[in-house]
Formats: C-alpha cells, sequence, structure tokens
C-alpha cells in the first residue's frame, strides 16, 4: 500500500499533503473555464509554490481535459504530482471494461483520484444500487488502478453526512477502498454543511481505526470549510484538499490561501517548502486573472485589503508595533502593509504624507490642522482618497503653497452622437491658458470621456511633451447617493501609468463628465509635477 504523507524525522514536523483541486474542482465555480493553456501555466504556479498533488481534471469527462493529460509530457516539476480524476465503475459493470477507469489508467498520470459514495441514501437513492453493490464498485475500481500500477486516493463522497446517519455503512466504505489498496482515505463534506466540533470528532475516529493515510475535502456552504479543514488536521489528517481562493460549485470549497498559512505559520505543519510561502500572495492573485475573477480585497493573508489599516490608532501602534493589529507579518506570505489616506486616518499617517512635500511641517502646527479639516470636508462632499492619494498630494500641496499650475482650464464642451455611424460616438472642445498661450483643440473619441481624454492632451502636449508617455489603465464610476436617481452624485477614480509608476485620481460631481474631468486633470498634474521634480533633483 502507498501512504502519501510522511514525517522528517530530523525535525520531528508533521508534513501535511496539500491536494490543489483548482482545475477540477474549481473549474465548477459558475464563470469559471480554463482553457488547456490556462490549465498548464497554474499547475506550474502551483508547482513554484510546493503543492504535493494537483488534480488537472477527468480525462474521460470532456476532449479539453484529455488534451490536457495529452500535454504532461512538456510539463516538468519540481514538487508536484498530477492527479487523474474519475469514480467508480458504474452500476453493475466491472472495471475492465468501464471506458472511464480505462481513460485513467491511459491518462499518463502516476496517480488517481476515485470518489465512491459513503452514504446509504446517496447509494439507495441516488445510484438505485445495493449497499453491497456499492462496495464491490469501490473496491474493484481501486484494485485494477492498483495493478495498473497508479497511486490511489479515494475521495468518500458525502462521508459526513454518511456518517452521522450510518457509522456503520460509511466506515465500511473506507474499509473497502484501504482494502483495495488505496494509500488515502479523503473524507468529504460534500454538502459544506458539518461543524469543526463535528468533523474533528470523527476524523478522529477514522484515524483510529485506518492506518493509511487520512485526507479531508471540504465545501463552504456553511461558511466552514477552513475550520473545518484545520479541525480535520488536529484531529489527525495528513492530506488537505481545496481550491485556491476557494473558488468551487456553490459557495465554494476550503480555500488553500488561508489553510496552508493557517497550518504552516500558526500550527507548526508544513505545508510547502518555508522558502516558497512568499509566494502565495502573487499566486493567488494570479489564479484570480487567469479565472477572471475580481480578487477578493477582503480575503485573509493575500488580499489587498487583509493588511490595510484606515483608523488612526490603528495606523499609530502599527507604526509602533506591526503586532498590535497585524497577526503575522504580510511579507511571510508576499504581501505587504497598506496605509489608507482618510479622514480617520489621524495626524501621524496625515503628516508623513505632508512631511513628505515639506519636512518643516509640525504635528500641532495650522497647516496641518487646515489639511485636516480640508481632508474631512472633501470626504463628506464624496471623495475617497484611501486609492487615490495622488489627488490628495495634489491637495497638500496646493494647502502648503507648494504648487504653481501648469494650465489653467477656460471652457469645455462635449458633444455625444447617436446612433454613431463610425464607432466614434463623441467629440469634445477645449479651451486653456498656458501661461500667456491660449489654446482651443478638438478631439473625438470612444464616449465623452475618451473624447476629453483626447482633447486634453492634444493641446498641452506641445507645451509638455512628456505627458504623451501618460496611459490610462483603469476607470471606474460609482454613484454615492442612489436616491436620487439620474441627479445623483458621481465618484470617478482613473489609474494612469508611464510605464514607471502608477497612480489613482479622483473626481466627485453630480455630473459623471465633470467628475471625470477632474479626475483626468489631477493625473496629469501629477504626471507633470512628477516629471518636474525629476527635472530639478540635484544629478
Amino acid at each position: 500500500m502507498t501512504v502519501i504523507t510522511h514525517t522528517s524525522e530530523v525535525q520531528n514536523v508533521t508534513k501535511i499533503d496539500i491536494y490543489d483541486s483548482t482545475l477540477r474542482d474549481g473549474a465548477q465555480a459558475q464563470g469559471v473555464s480554463y482553457s488547456v493553456e490556462d490549465k498548464i501555466k497554474i499547475v506550474q504556479r502551483l508547482d513554484e509554490l510546493g503543492i504535493r498533488y494537483i488534480e488537472a481534471g477527468n480525462p474521460g469527462s470532456n476532449p479539453k481535459d484529455l488534451e490536457f493529460f495529452a500535454r504532461l509530457g512538456e510539463l516538468r516539476l519540481r514538487h508536484a504530482k498530477i492527479i487523474a480524476f474519475g469514480s467508480t465503475f458504474k452500476v453493475g459493470g466491472d472495471a475492465a471494461t468501464d471506458a472511464n477507469v480505462q481513460s485513467l489508467l491511459r491518462a499518463g498520470a502516476s496517480a488517481v483520484a476515485i470518489f465512491g459514495k459513503s452514504w446509504d441514501f446517496q447509494v439507495t437513492d441516488i445510484l438505485r444500487t445495493t449497499q453491497a453493490e456499492n462496495l464491490r464498485m469501490i473496491g474493484d475500481t481501486i484494485r485494477h488502478l492498483r495493478q495498473g500500477g497508479l497511486e490511489v486516493v479515494f475521495d468518500a463522497e458525502h462521508f459526513f453526512d454518511g456518517y452521522k446517519a450510518n457509522p456503520g455503512y460509511a466506515l465500511q466504505t473506507l474499509a473497502a477502498a484501504a482494502e483495495a489498496g488505496a494509500g488515502c482515505l479523503c473524507l468529504c463534506d460534500t454538502n459544506g454543511g458539518s461543524f469543526p466540533d463535528e468533523i474533528f470528532d470523527i476524523v478522529k475516529v477514522v484515524c483510529s481505526r485506518f492506518k493509511c493515510a487520512i485526507g479531508i475535502h471540504c465545501h463552504n456552504d456553511g461558511e466552514m470549510a477552513v475550520a473545518n479543514s484545520v479541525a480535520a488536521v488536529r484531529a489527525g489528517a495528513t492530506q488537505v484538499q481545496g481550491t485556491l481562493n476557494g473558488i468551487g460549485e456553490r459557495c465554494g470549497n476550503a480555500n488553500l490561501c488561508a489553510i496552508i498559512p493557517n497550518l504552516q505559520l500558526k500550527l507548526g505543519f508544513e505545508c510547502i517548502p518555508p522558502q516558497c510561502m512568499k509566494h502565495l500572495t502573487s499566486i493567488a492573485r494570479f489564479a484570480s486573472e487567469i479565472a477572471n475573477l475580481a480578487p477578493n480585497d477582503k480575503a485573509p493573508y493575500v488580499g489587498s485589503h487583509a493588511f490595510a489599516h484606515k483608523g488612526g490608532m490603528h495606523i499609530d501602534a502599527v507604526n509602533k508595533t506591526p503586532t498590535a493589529y497585524e497577526h503575522i507579518n504580510p511579507e511571510l506570505v508576499g504581501n505587504h502593509r497598506t496605509i489608507l489616506m482618510s479622514e480617520v486616518a489621524g495626524r501621524s499617517t496625515l503628516l508623513a504624507l505632508i512631511n513628505a512635500i515639506d519636512p518643516g511641517i509640525k504635528r500641532n502646527s495650522p497647516q496641518t490642522q487646515h489639511i485636516m479639516d480640508r481632508l474631512k470636508q472633501l470626504e463628506h462632499e464624496g471623495y475617497q482618497f484611501e486609492t487615490a492619494e495622488s489627488s490628495f498630494e495634489l491637495i497638500v500641496r496646493k494647502e502648503l503653497g507648494k504648487y504653481q499650475p501648469f494650465f489653467e482650464l477656460k471652457e469645455f464642451k462635449v458633444i455625444v452622437d447617436e446612433p454613431s455611424a463610425s464607432g466614434v460616438n463623441s467629440s469634445a472642445m477645449i479651451k486653456i491658458r498656458v501661461g500667456d498661450t491660449e489654446e482651443i483643440t478638438a478631439a473625438e473619441g470612444d464616449g465623452p470621456v475618451n473624447a476629453l481624454d483626447q482633447a486634453i492632451r492634444k493641446a498641452l502636449e506641445r507645451f509638455y511633451p512628456a505627458i504623451r508617455e501618460v496611459k490610462l489603465t483603469d476607470y471606474k464610476v460609482r454613484v454615492l447617493d442612489s436616491d436620487r436617481a439620474t441627479a445623483a452624485k458621481v465618484r470617478v477614480l482613473i489609474e494612469s501609468t508611464d510605464h514607471t509608476e502608477s497612480w489613482t485620481t479622483i473626481g466627485v460631481s453630480t455630473d459623471v463628465i465633470n467628475a471625470s474631468w477632474l479626475a483626468l486633470v489631477d493625473a496629469i498634474e501629477y504626471k507633470l509635477v512628477r516629471e518636474q521634480e525629476r527635472q530639478t533633483a540635484p544629478r
């Protein structure tokens, strides 16, 4: 019998085999569909993270998975072993002639996962067969695959519900798999409704009955998947199945991005090589990008807000001693601390930004209080500077008299033509003054904001050639007071880059065009301030 897990005798650290199912169970999430190239990229990143097993799909279920397994020879993996996923043979059949079982043998993977029913209700009411036949299907399928030289993980589907309904039969299904040669018995909370104390007690019983490795596979329907997985490990499980970012069918699967650091950094288990932990955040965000899902900013450990501090007292404490409000050093998982600029950030945070512009300003100086009052006023009007610190820096410069305007707007006009005959439906005319020179320029664009953007660039580039380097990379609009319907105030955020740095600016108005204009102007002015600083810096 192949035993999957192991313990380091030198360090006496229990090693937990992490089993990733992002490419199989994760692909069952609504809106997620991976190409073969996507799968290969994710496999390579999972291997970089040090994941032990990667469940890559069912080679007998669809041409895409079949093509992936045909390309296994292209992969040069250092840590991971690829798992092919399938089920027991069909009721009344046999392993030697079952198409799904044979596809697993041909897949080219050295390990397979077989799922079978462990809840008597599922056997009689869903499979419509007898308990004895189900045991035969489990045992003969695994035996046949072991004879083919494959390592086998048995996924005991609905195990916890089955155990609670009929513990004797649930344990019989595990015994059938173990006797047939399964190297790991993975207990599945398939409906995701169990609690950590239930998981702990049941896993403890299973671990006392079987000598092979015990695994855990939890779904998140009760928001317990991570807690349940940790409880199972504490009870003796040594394989944990889950997905990156917890994606999966219904409410998702156990989130490996939380489980791994919880087990390794908090409880002392070894899930991945210690030097790989710093890749966790980047791989989590990479997986979201490949799946075309918005990253969860509030995700523990890897979210962009996981170590973000806004309250003034919190910020002050973290600046003195990070452990005051951080449960780990964010750099351990490849994340970083973020100090948010807002009306509740406090004087210390505000002063740090002010002193970056004018080191002579003191904490209790009138300028500091004046800027703080201005910040509170603007946030009351709908501005939010947590992600738009570039706009706030310009405000500070203006309040301190450290800013000379680069241009003055005289007026602008935007015309939208619908329906559009050429695909360009908007035009903008702008009149500005640079020094003693007035410039009147017009431009067309795909939408009014694009037309304005083109017009201001056209007007200013001859005075400030550096503007050509600026590219708009993101544009967001949010309605602030929806009860006022189309008269509502809106907040516009614009993200820009010059390929050296990125910055975000903000505009607020009851007119979305005017809000966009304010954010566009700040984006250009911020670039010009930076350019001016570079030119005047000592060489």
